[in-house]
């Protein structure tokens, strides 16, 4: 499980860095920070359980890419720090599953928290019309109220 959370995670800050650095579509939705990376986690995570919402794992997605860097042979620092919160809500779980039970594969949801060259962001992985777009807008709420609107 724990694996599966993970790469969920991973994929959540792929997408970001796709967006980052292709012009086509957008992958990922961001938006800067007006604060510090901890002010911003936990903004996140208060927005997050304030839905009524349980994280499920917070992946140090940052310190993990810092701390193998050397090993995978490289010294490019992608981020000064990096987390993604993964949650998910069963009725928003159950609802697009019944409309179309391969939306599994977008479960769990994930909210990233980024630190990039001085920049803090919070986003998450844009979602595939239909019925998934009702997540997407949980997620911009979630984010709009960590951001303070």
């Amino acid at each position: 499980m724990r694996s599966i959370l993970i790469a969920a995670a991973m994929t959540a800050l792929g997408a970001f860095g796709a967006q980052a650095e292709s012009h086509g579509a957008s992958l990922a939705t961001t938006y800067d920070f007006d604060g510090s990376f901890d002010d911003a986690t936990f903004a996140v995570e208060s927005a997050i359980v304030g839905q009524g919402l349980v994280i499920d794992y917070v992946s140090h997605t940052g310190e993990m890419l810092n701390r193998t860097a050397g090993d995978v042979g490289s010294d490019v620092q992608l981020f000064e720090a990096a987390d993604v919160f993964l949650f998910c809500s069963a009725v928003l779980s159950r609802k697009v599953m019944e409309a179309d039970p391969m939306n599994i594969a977008h479960c769990p949801y994930g909210i990233f928290v980024a630190d990039r060259e001085g920049t803090v962001m919070i986003g998450y992985r844009n979602y595939p019309e239909g019925p998934m777009q009702e997540v997407q807008a949980l997620l911009d709420g979630i984010v709009q109220e960590a951001l303070g609107n």
